[in-house]
């Protein structure tokens, strides 16, 4: 184990459960609200979540940020996507422009956007785009060797929890995890069909769009690249290196710099899902930080999240990625904090809450 990696495992050392106290202490004010029990669903379970996370029954929402891995994938080589490499490039800069899907919704709500350049095959040199470059034109063609060395993995986990820890430096309160990488739902199929065992007619789609052809030969790649490479499922740096991409492996290391740092990190689509899979299978603890946003219509999405014992929130038939799942959950998890910070009490409402007696601890009314 060379000095990037043990550094990494220490830092992971820090990530800690949580907070079950506060938890608790916020399950009781909720059962002091104004509301029959259990009747805000989702929120109040998201509360519960962020109290455990801060320490504090109101979780103190602020800043907000979407950070966006970017980098290109060798795999393209083999006609995997619809979509030529050169657009990675073309949308990073986009993004700072705030044209894009998500980033023009980030703008919308008043959420910052990081685009950060990881290993783009180009020069990415615009104002804007932050350089964490970890190889200068991307990873190597998965389906004849290595993404990329160990050490190269590593390094991309560690400049995401470095991303992770300016953002808390910065006062960043809620962080969204997207990417942009042309070829990266193939990458991310074969890392998800490694740790999980899985075939890859089980967990790869379409991504941006291909004919019937096109795509039983992305499936064929996959599963060639699995072959040739045979990543151990047990060592995630190992699937990482050799068969994921760039982007994956520091988005991994956001999810686990937001968990160390208690900050709570929204998924998005598919490559953030399995980005988080890889953080909680280095990182257990990790998990209870993460916070998912909408359900990927890519099939991998779901067997990563049922990995993770985790469900999507919002059902709107979304498949852009980039992150664009973020700033809609942005907004419910203002919601989860104005239910602890701004609704009244029985008491304030000069309500006599002494109806419910029979129906608290009975669970939640459907």
């Amino acid at each position: 184990m060379n000095q990037n990696e043990e550094k990494l495992h220490s830092l992971i050392a820090g990530i800690v459960p949580l907070d079950a106290a506060a938890q608790e202490a916020a399950r009781a004010y909720q059962a002091s609200l104004a509301m029959p029990p259990g009747s805000m669903g989702f929120l109040q379970e998201l509360a519960v979540q962020l109290a455990g996370i801060s320490g504090s029954i109101a979780y103190a929402d602020g800043k907000k940020r979407v950070v966006v891995l970017c980098a290109d994938n060798g795999v393209v080589a083999e006609g995997v996507s619809s979509t030529p490499q050169s657009v990675t490039m073309k949308q990073a800069e986009n993004m700072t422009r705030r044209v894009t899907g998500m980033s023009c919704l980030a703008a919308r709500f008043g959420d910052d956007v990081q685009v950060v350049d990881v290993g783009i095959n180009g020069d990415s040199a615009v104002p804007g785009i932050v350089r964490r470059k970890i190889r200068e034109h991307g990873t190597a063609n998965i389906a004849c060797g290595p993404a990329m060395t160990r050490d190269e993995a590593v390094r991309a986990v560690l400049a995401g929890m470095e991303l992770a820890g300016q953002a808390a430096a910065e006062g960043i309160r809620l962080l969204g995890v997207g990417e942009m990488g042309i070829g990266n739902t193939t990458t991310s199929a074969a890392v998800l069909s490694v740790l999980e065992g899985l075939s890859p007619a089980a967990v790869a789609g379409r991504g941006a769009g291909l004919t019937d052809a096109a795509f039983a030969h992305k499936k064929e790649i996959i599963a060639q690249a699995v072959r040739c490479n045979a990543p151990r499922p047990d060592d995630v740096l190992d699937v990482l290196s050799k068969v994921g991409g760039l982007d994956i492996a520091a988005m991994c290391g956001v999810f686990l710099g937001a968990a160390r740092c208690r900050i709570p990190a929204v998924i998005d689509g598919y490559i953030s899902a399995v980005a988080a899979l890889c953080a909680y299978r280095l990182a257990p603890a990790a998990r209870a930080y993460f916070i998912p946003s909408h359900c990927s219509a890519e099939p991998g999405y779901t067997c990563a999240m049922e990995a993770m014992q985790l469900r999507p929130v919002l059902m709107l038939g979304m498949r852009l990625g980039e992150g664009s799942g973020c700033p809609l959950m942005f907004r419910i998890v203002e919601a989860a904090c104005a239910l602890m910070t701004q609704m009244a009490t029985f008491r304030q409402a000069d309500i006599n809450d002494e109806y419910l007696a029979g129906l608290r601890g009975q669970g939640t009314p459907s």
